[in-house]
């Protein structure tokens, strides 16, 4: 099976402080689903309180990150028979969420 990332940047969420809890429980729930379906791998929201840092080679830390590399939102990671069930599964996660998802998938690796 292949793993999909599905994800959205923060600003396309848009909620009211009333919309905010129904979005969250609507959202936990389709990633219940998943877990009981037994595709759920990972998923979460990238705390954009922290900067990110990027390590060398060496070990040294600076506070740049790569050009372009902005991330911010949030993701899951579903493992997935095909692509159709992967937009099957970004489409419920959209319809909680209230905005559209990204579809990436991950190159075979098989090591993981």
């Amino acid at each position: 099976m292949t793993k999909y990332l599905i994800s959205f940047p923060s600003e396309a969420t848009v909620l009211s402080e009333e919309e905010f809890p129904i979005v969250a429980a609507e959202s936990h729930a389709v990633i219940e689903e998943a877990k009981a379906a037994g595709v759920y791998v990972f998923g979460g929201g990238i705390e954009e309180k922290v900067d990110p840092v990027l390590i060398s080679a060496d070990g040294s830390v600076t506070t740049e990150t790569y050009p372009g590399t902005e991330i911010k939102g949030g993701f899951t990671i579903l493992e997935l028979p095909d692509r159709e069930t992967a937009e099957e599964w970004a489409g419920k996660i959209a319809a909680a969420c209230r905005c559209s998802q990204e579809l990436r998938e991950f190159m075979y690796d098989p090591e993981s």
